[in-house]
């Protein structure tokens, strides 16, 4: 093979979308600074689009997760209109997965047990930033986060405000890169409770 990406192919991929997301995901491991990190689309009650990245921090057979700030631009607009798309890109291998569907809340218990797992600046920062609102000058955040450490000698309890999301797939589309613009495209469409495969032009 004169090009170095791995071609992709629909006859030898996996049936199962999940399963085919875990195999790249995984040999991307040691192949980037940031592996977690995904763009995230999502878009007003009207229809206005916004973008930003976020770091995956969980995916299984039925759906990818992250955090925020429930009263943040994203979590405002998730919770007004919940759909959203993310986009993972791999440029040392040449990869890119799309994943669009729908959206909801994780349980608190999942909110809970994960925000345990950060660092405890983190979680103040948590506390302290009004997210996507007006700030008056870097102080003001800097001395809001001391009052909370103040205030939280112990344990940091999550705030009810910040938690998880959880999107549930109906599309993904695997791109692999392939000399002269010849990209390979593979698209998983659920109809009902099975997924249709089909190759797409680049």
């Amino acid at each position: 093979m004169s090009e170095r990406w791995v071609p992709l192919d629909v006859s030898n991929i996996n049936p199962n979308p999940f399963v085919q997301f875990a195999q790249w995901f995984d040999e991307a491991l040691g192949e980037m600074a940031e592996r977690e990190a995904v763009a995230l689309a999502t878009a007003s009650s009207n229809g206005r689009p916004s973008v930003r990245m976020v770091l995956l921090r969980h995916h299984d057979g039925a759906s990818f997760g992250w955090f925020s700030n429930y009263e943040s631009r994203k979590g405002a607009e998730l919770l007004a209109n919940p759909h959203a798309a993310i986009l993972w890109y791999c440029e040392p291998l040449g990869r890119q997965i799309r994943i669009e569907g729908d959206v909801e809340k994780m349980s608190a218990r999942q909110s809970d047990e994960y925000f345990a797992t950060r660092a405890r600046g983190s979680q103040l920062g948590a506390h302290a930033s009004h997210q996507s609102q007006p700030l008056a000058d870097r102080e003001t955040l800097e001395r809001r986060v001391e009052e909370i450490g103040a205030q939280f000698g112990g344990d940091v309890p999550r705030p009810d405000f910040w938690g998880g999301f959880l999107l549930t797939p109906r599309r993904f589309e695997f791109w692999q890169h392939r000399d002269d613009r010849l990209h390979d495209r593979v698209v998983y469409l659920l109809e009902g409770s099975s997924w249709r495969v089909e190759c797409q032009s680049p």
